[in-house]
């Protein structure tokens, strides 16, 4: 019975967030230097008094359940655990044995992962790597000995299921831990699209979430802005419109809220965050209004105290951070979305409300300006020279913040934005010696490649089904050097370790578990490598682990794992995430007839049809079938076979294209093979020869951005056939849509798209 209430209560008090007891005295004003009075305030056991403690067996039941949630005015499916998202605070003491029962009560496979944890491989919690998935209505059992202690977090590591709500705060505390006020707070995203709808759109290139973000980036508006030449110079390099978050949330929650307050503080208190982000991809900035955050943690590890005014949090990393309530008044910890849309709060004691400085919206033309001068022709990146960018102490992106660069500067009030401090890698300094023991040393270099248009996120231009996965042997010191050669910024982290950043700090560069690494960064991590088993490392951008961002590492002369009792088969699904097809369809029904295409793709193959069907007899029909396969790390070479069908009942003549051949295009049967490829301005040119021995050229372009929400489309080819057109978006499946062909004519109506 002791025990049980022992577990009832470390639950009662981890569901609160609020470390509480009896006796405790806040301190008074500090005289001190800031970082000394934390370090004093936050003493680690070697300081407290002496605390004799047995280690026990500490058991949490998690009963995982579809539920409806509504977040937005509109219900949606949701998971949650134990009927509450986030699920509940997990909390142990090092030293604990943790029993986890996962109780799958859903009609569809789940896994828990946790999240910076070293313990048994087999319990890591990977569908198909380390575990078979845990059956629908079926329970499996975690058990793994606490061996560190810190801020920490797991959540579901199948499919999408984390986008849904499943993830929760897992906090290790030290055995003598120090006795002061303290919450978990897990920061998430949420969109009512299902996920899997988001994945599609991503994969197809559809700009929904552009377009209700307002950051289309269009013509009209690059005019307007005085960035015409911008644009022009953006898609003379191949590229989109830049994209900073790339799905529309509707709401960011703090602990499954927009907003949450905690009014149990007064003047002089001090409160410690445990801050995680457990966003599907969404980066947060973080700021306080009662003013600085000193940073005492980082993914679990201690890091001597140091003050900002702001910090980035990249998904599913974890910061442990002090604030100070100046007055008896209420301060907002905000945390904002890195593309500036919404943001979502904690407020930290009572009285008057003192909200945070608010960021301004970005200016995404001097970002795309910047990129232009940073992006090859050939789709790689061209840092400056003598630029070198690593631990994020270079943020090429402060050419789009207003507090940084003007033109916004009342959103920061008074201050001098020059004066901000924002945290980088480079200053977080461990506070014990973290150098690693002897060993051999592997070294590895991986360059960070991808595709925004396709979304195709790899390293050295492979996906996880496209490699093998990584020997090395317990006792060697790994090394990795990451490069990164995409627009995007990427949360790597790995399983089951923890990694030093060379940062520049020698014998004291702090551990980390996951390493935000930005467009054009060199960042070097290394670890030791002392476990057995699959250990996988990936960008933790859910939707970009989803298309292949990862490898897997994998010990030599490991046992068997008992929990993967076909091996073969759990590859062939585990290779099965980012070799997903992804369906595209759109269909015009205008007064002249009705075009569209459908196509079905994945990361390197693409099936598609596009037809043209007349409504009036004498325009015929017509379809183009391709399959092919994507070529290189930018993906503009396809090379394809395929079928050409035209038919129509009432002409049937030959007549000369503009190659000087004798041709029958209005009735016509053959086979085709070809090759597209994307010139600047994102023209797609295709030449192609028929089964005839008829040679056909022809360019087309679709969607270019006009205004926020109007497209304009065209193409034409050796054969004399021609097109244009415009479509004006209404919903995220539906357009009004008018368009003009050389074989039927004008036309105007509504256009689907799925």
């Amino acid at each position: 019975m002791k025990t049980i209430l022992i577990i009832v209560l470390v639950f009662g008090f981890s569901q609160l967030g609020i470390a509480q007891h009896e006796g405790h005295q806040m301190p008074a004003k500090p005289k001190q230097k800031p970082a000394q009075e934390v370090k004093k305030w936050i003493a680690s056991d070697k300081n407290s008094p002496s605390v004799k403690r047995q280690p026990k067996s500490v058991r949490y039941d998690l009963y995982v359940k579809d539920t409806i949630v509504n977040y937005s005015g509109k219900e949606k499916k949701a998971i949650a655990i134990n009927g509450s998202i986030p699920g509940p605070v997990l909390t142990f003491t090092e030293g604990d044995t943790a029993v986890v029962y996962v109780h799958n009560l859903m009609h569809m496979e789940t896994s828990i992962h946790w999240h910076g944890v070293f313990l048994p491989n087999r319990y890591d919690g990977v569908p198909y790597l380390t575990q078979m998935p845990i059956k629908p209505h079926s329970t499996f059992v975690y058990k793994f000995p606490v061996i560190q202690n810190g801020t920490y977090w797991y959540h579901s590591h199948t499919e999408l299921q984390e986008q849904s709500g499943m993830y929760g705060a897992l906090i290790f505390n030290k055995v003598n831990e120090p006795d002061v006020p303290t919450i978990p707070v897990v920061l998430s995203d949420w969109t009512d699209m299902n996920p899997m709808e988001v994945e599609r759109f991503l994969h197809n290139a559809n700009d929904w979430s552009a377009i209700k973000k307002g950051t289309t980036q269009s013509y009209v508006e690059a005019i307007q802005k005085g960035h015409f030449k911008t644009k022009l110079t953006n898609e003379w390099k191949r590229m989109s419109a830049m994209d900073v978050s790339d799905v529309y949330y509707e709401k960011f929650l703090s602990n499954g809220k927009p907003a949450i307050d905690y009014t149990q503080f007064k003047a002089g208190d001090k409160v410690r965050l445990r801050m995680i982000n457990g966003g599907a991809s969404t980066y947060f900035w973080l700021s306080y209004s009662g003013g600085k955050i000193t940073v005492v943690g980082n993914d679990g590890n201690d890091v001597e105290p140091v003050e900002v005014d702001r910090l980035i949090i990249s998904p599913s990393e974890t910061y442990d951070v002090i604030v100070t309530i100046p007055q008896n008044m209420q301060y907002e910890f905000l945390s904002t979305a890195e593309d500036r849309i919404n943001s979502t709060s904690i407020w930290l004691g009572s009285g008057m409300k003192m909200p945070a400085k608010p960021l301004g919206k970005l200016k995404y033309f001097e970002g795309m300006k910047m990129m232009n001068d940073m992006m090859k022709m050939d789709g790689s990146m061209a840092p400056m020279e003598g630029m070198e960018m690593s631990n994020q102490q270079m943020d090429m992106n402060n050419v789009m913040y207003p507090e940084i660069t003007g033109h916004d500067m009342k959103a920061m009030g008074s201050q001098d934005a020059t004066d901000l401090v924002t945290l980088n890698y480079g200053m977080l300094r461990a506070t014990e010696k973290t150098t690693l023991r002897k060993g051999p040393e592997r070294l590895l270099k991986f360059e960070l490649t991808g595709n925004m248009d396709r979304y195709v996120w790899t390293l050295d231009n492979k996906t996880v089904s496209e490699s093998d996965r990584i020997l090395i042997k317990k006792g060697e010191n790994v090394k990795i050097i990451l490069y990164n050669n995409s627009m995007m910024r990427h949360p790597m982290h790995l399983h089951g370790h923890d990694f030093r950043v060379l940062n520049g700090q020698g014998e004291y560069a702090p551990l980390k578990n996951v390493l935000d690494i930005l467009p054009m960064e060199t960042d070097t991590l290394e670890f030791a490598a002392t476990e057995s088993g699959d250990w996988f490392f990936h960008c933790h951008i859910l939707y970009h682990m989803m298309s292949g961002m990862g490898r897997v590492f994998s010990y030599e002369n490991s046992p068997p794992n008992p929990e993967i009792p076909d091996p073969k088969y759990a590859q062939r699904m585990l290779n099965s995430d980012d070799r997903m097809f992804h369906l595209m369809g759109m269909a015009g029904l205008e007064s002249n007839g009705s075009d569209g295409q459908f196509m079905l793709a994945n990361t390197r193959y693409r099936l598609s049809t596009e037809w043209r069907l007349g409504f009036k007899a004498h325009h015929g029909m017509e379809s183009e079938t391709y399959f092919g396969k994507y070529l290189g790390k930018t993906q503009w070479l396809f090379p394809f076979i395929g079928f050409d069908y035209h038919y129509n009942p009432v002409r049937d003549e030959r007549e000369r294209n503009l190659l000087g051949q004798l041709s029958n295009q209005k009735n016509r049967k053959a086979l085709t093979a070809g090759i597209q490829y994307t010139l600047p301005m994102l023209i797609v040119a295709e030449a192609r020869v028929d089964s005839k021995g008829k040679l056909r050229f022809q360019l087309k372009r679709e969607d270019v951005p006009i205004t926020n929400r109007l497209r304009f489309n065209f193409s034409a080819n050796t054969d004399k056939e021609y097109m244009t057109g415009f479509r004006y978006i209404v919903t995220k499946y539906f357009s009004l849509s008018t368009h003009y062909d050389s074989d039927m004519g004008y036309g105007g109506g509504i256009t689907l798209s799925y």
